[in-house]
């Protein structure tokens, strides 16, 4: 039939030709192809002759990969070597045989950024954690700057040690984290210390201060200041007081700002993350007694006035049993993020974690 239709289209169109014998146009000319197909000959991928052989590839990509021209987009060597009376093959033809070999891309060697470990860190008792940063301080006029140094316990947010001096320096560090280790009688083994990756942080001194201390050190990723949350809110309490100057006349001034501010901080003021106890209660272990005083209280409140308390008996808050820098993900979550709430908050319970 599709014969006859080629064979009548000849004389009247094949359109009317297959009209007229009821077959649709699309099988006429898949036929016609399909014949031309057969009566052409048969060529394999690398035979054609105006294709480069293998060592005209290989002298293409050593020539592009060259240390000359590994910086250089492929147009551009194109026409330098052409410039030079030097033809290798059209620029089309050089990206195609870098693509052949995945180097479509920054040809030079590059290093890459590591991988850096996400920290998660655990404090279940004082003096197992710290977290220590520098912030500046705004001096007597535009540029100056004084450098606040600040040792901070995260389980109990007592400010272990602090110090404000003139410049930033390694050795000034290394001297600070020494007396606070001495002071409060850390042993060999007993404490972590958390920082960022400021060149004071990473210094060699103070690397070496802590391994003959027998501390471990710890170091935030690069631009990633969520690894050091407490240290960072630590800071913001500080510059959000009320009576926090714009400006510091001089280092004295700023010292004995600064000693009113820690010593209120320490013993007076009560840490909404540590159940409304101060840092102080928690880090020198006075936190239970100021909880029990508290329990009574509260329950002599409720016998004067028991319909005041519609849940019964009020309880204080408690002290968080644990403190995390960056939680690990719990397992239920991980395998199925679409548990049961119950499933979940049972998991969570293995996990007492607490914000700066």
């Amino acid at each position: 039939m599709i014969r006859s239709a080629e064979q009548l289209g000849e004389t009247v169109g094949v359109g009317r030709a297959c009209q007229a014998l009821g077959i649709p146009r699309s099988g006429v000319y898949r036929a016609r192809r399909a014949v031309q197909a057969e009566k052409q000959p048969s060529s394999e991928p690398g035979l054609v002759p105006r294709a480069l052989s293998q060592d005209e590839k290989a002298e293409v990509r050593q020539v592009l990969n060259s240390e000359r021209f590994q910086d250089s987009p492929v147009r551009e060597v194109y026409a330098t070597l052409i410039d030079q009376g030097q033809y290798l093959c059209s620029w089309r033809t050089m990206y195609r045989i870098l693509a052949e070999h995945n180097e479509v891309r920054e040809r030079r060697n590059q290093l890459r950024h590591p991988n850096y470990v996400k920290p998660e860190l655990l404090a279940t008792k004082p003096n197992q954690l710290w977290s220590w940063d520098i912030t500046r301080l705004r001096g007597p006029v535009k540029w100056t700057y004084y450098y606040l140094y600040v040792l901070l316990d995260v389980f109990s947010r007592y400010v272990v040690g602090w110090m404000i001096a003139e410049r930033e320096t390694a050795s000034l560090a290394k001297e600070l984290i020494g007396e606070t280790c001495s002071r409060q009688v850390i042993q060999p083994e007993q404490l972590t210390i958390h920082a960022d990756r400021g060149s004071s942080m990473i210094s060699k001194p103070v690397a070496f201060l802590m391994a003959d201390l027998g501390v471990t050190k710890t170091h935030s990723r690069p631009h990633v200041p969520d690894d050091n949350p407490y240290s960072e809110a630590h800071f913001k309490t500080i510059k959000y007081r009320p009576d926090y100057p714009t400006r510091f006349g001089c280092a004295q001034d700023a010292r004995s700002w600064a000693a009113k501010f820690f010593d209120w901080y320490d013993y007076e003021h009560h840490h909404s993350a540590l159940g409304l106890l101060t840092p102080a209660d928690v880090h020198y272990g006075r936190a239970q007694d100021v909880i029990q005083r508290r329990q009574q209280v509260l329950e002599a409140a409720y016998q004067r006035t028991p319909e005041r308390f519609v849940r019964g008996l009020p309880k204080p808050q408690q002290l968080p049993e644990a403190v995390w820098i960056n939680p690990p993900k719990l397992a239920v979550e991980e395998e199925n993020p679409l548990s049961p709430p119950g499933e979940v908050e049972d998991a969570v319970r293995q996990y007492t974690m607490i914000r700066p």
